[in-house]
């Protein structure tokens, strides 16, 4: 068996990983790169892999950075299946198109610019009506039914607990008489889900290719961030503001729902709770995203995944996605008026990192405002506009305008759907045969590094973290790494380029944001100003030497 990974190495998102075993070549995820501008530029980019001999492809989850390019590998003539749980199908339903229609509509924006440069308009990565075509080739499975793709090829859906459909993939091989077992983990939920059951615990496996998003943070325990919820929104409704919460679309939007209906079961406590639940109750709360309203209707098609207790609380009438005061806008004059209105209410908009749709417009009215609060409460990935909210942005570009960050800024990191690094190392800790070797994979670098150590000090597991291109073997005693193809080293060639091109572009925008506030300086600046302006320009002066050299 031999694996290349083509996605997701050393970076968050474009989940996509090539095996090549008992005479067939198949696909795990093909995802999406969201957030940097040198990545998002890889999804046009020729797929590196002939599509005509991908004989089929698992696909994890239904989130665009695991199934976003599915699509493009359509329009290249993939025509074999798509395995996936029956839930991640229906979803893939709704998210694919809307995936179209956003490249669409970002395309015609880019085209405008280009024509305006004399520049020739260029396609989109593909259409909402591609992504439609799309669905024809997809195969829903069930959890824990094992597939047999041909007599040396068999794999198992479980219950990965990240998202409605999530699956932690069983792959068993067989080649020259022996049988090899490769798990890939897709993203792993967060144990303490509201809405989802725990990932399923794996016995055994030879090779192990994990996820590792949190591999260095633990997330609060859910009862902590119950009451941080109530507490943050109650206090900005007693300002009169609004909380904006950008929010994924699938997934994070129905458990945030499910979280402020929950929050009537805890009327026992105190008259301070009361008080702070009753003005929660009391204001509106609209989800203002289309896809989200359909992913919901698809949450509440498949109650069968939710936990037990959730799912007897629906057969007694009381379903937690549906409570007084909840709305939801579909059209764009909808989504308008809720920034004409200056009353106070909750909005949950996608996109969760803040990079497309609805919820910039959201920001851009209500950034401003220090009556407000934007709550954060999923991954924000580097170089996306919510990464840089949370990490402190005073003044941030939203549609050309420069909108200051007065606001509040909160990030809830429990309610991410990603496993913490204490539960990604309780999931290596459950085989009861411990992969020969761990590749850590759909994390940032330093991360992983982290998690790494852990793992190696604490059980008897060798760890990798692989390189966009790395192909290993995955033999018996263990793997081992091959030699670089041609297309790769063209590959780390031009992305080398597109990052310097990024990187200059990130030094002018704060070579400008410098000159801009040293105009506007004068004689009463006092001297901490000054010395702090002057380590800013030396800063960029030594970025710029080392970029020379």
């Amino acid at each position: 068996m031999k694996i290349t990974f083509l996605g997701a190495a050393k970076t968050v998102t474009g989940s996509n990983f090539l095996v090549e075993a008992a005479g067939k070549k198949f696909l795990v995820d093909c995802g999406m790169y969201q957030g940097k501008i040198t990545e998002e530029l890889e999804n046009s980019d020729p797929f590196i892999y002939d599509v005509s001999q991908i004989d089929f492809m698992l696909l994890t989850h239904a989130h665009i950075d695991h199934s976003g390019r599915i699509p493009k590998l359509y329009n290249d003539g993939y025509r074999n299946p798509v395995y996936a749980t029956k839930a991640t199908c229906d979803l893939c339903e709704i998210m694919l198109p809307d995936s179209g229609h956003i490249q669409e509509v970002e395309i015609e924006w880019k085209n405008r610019k280009r024509m305006r440069e004399g520049l020739d308009p260029l396609p989109p990565l593909y259409t909402a009506e591609d992504a439609y075509k799309t669905l024809e080739i997809f195969r829903p499975v069930q959890y824990d039914d094992i597939v047999e793709i041909d007599d040396n090829i068999s794999v198992r859906f479980n219950d990965a607990g990240h998202m409605l459909g999530s699956a932690i993939i069983e792959i068993w091989v067989t080649e020259d008489g022996k049988t090899t077992k490769a798990v890939f983990t897709g993203d792993l939920g967060n144990n303490d889900l509201p809405l989802l059951d725990s990932p399923t615990m794996i016995s055994n496996a030879d090779y192990l290719i994990m996820e590792s998003t949190y591999g260095s943070r633990l997330h609060m325990r859910n009862d902590d961030k119950a009451k941080m919820f109530l507490d943050i929104v109650a206090e900005t409704l007693d300002k009169g503001g609004k909380v904006v919460i950008p929010s994924f679309a699938v997934g994070r939007t129905q458990e945030i729902l499910y979280e402020i209906d929950k929050l009537k079961e805890d009327l026992g406590q105190d008259e301070e709770f009361y008080k702070k639940y009753e003005k929660i109750m009391n204001v509106p709360v609209y989800v203002d995203s289309p896809l989200a309203i359909s992913a919901t209707e698809v949450f509440k098609k498949n109650t069968e995944l939710f936990e037990e207790e959730i799912q007897e609380k629906i057969k007694r009438g009381d379903n937690p996605l549906e409570f007084r005061e909840l709305h939801f806008t579909q059209t764009a004059e909808e989504s308008k008026a809720l920034n004409m209105d200056t009353s106070p209410a909750i909005i949950l908009s996608a996109s969760g990192m803040c990079e497309v749709g609805r919820i910039k417009h959201h920001l851009k009215h209500n950034l401003w405002d220090p009556n407000n609060t934007i709550l954060f409460v999923g991954y924000q990935a580097p170089g996306t506009l919510g990464r840089s909210i949370v990490d402190g942005a005073t003044k941030v570009k939203i549609f050309g305008e420069e909108i200051a960050v007065n606001a509040r800024v909160e990030y809830i990191e429990g309610y991410s759907g990603h496993a913490d690094q204490t539960w990604l190392l309780n999931f290596v800790y459950s085989f009861t045969n411990p992969p020969k070797h761990i590749f850590l994979v759909h994390g940032e670098e330093e991360g992983q590094e982290i998690l790494k150590q852990k793992i190696e000090e604490t059980s008897e597991c060798k760890v990798s973290i692989p390189s966009f291109g790395d192909s290993f073997e995955l033999g018996a005693d263990g793997p081992t790494l091959l030699a670089e193809t041609e297309e790769i080293e063209n590959f780390r060639k031009e992305f080398k380029r597109l990052d310097l091109i990024e990187r200059i572009e990130e030094l002018k925008e704060n070579i400008s944001d410098i000159e801009n506030v040293i105009m506007q300086q004068n004689m009463d600046t006092n001297d901490n100003e000054l010395r702090s302006l002057e380590d800013r320009v030396k800063e960029i002066q030594k970025h710029i030497q080392s970029m020379m050299k």
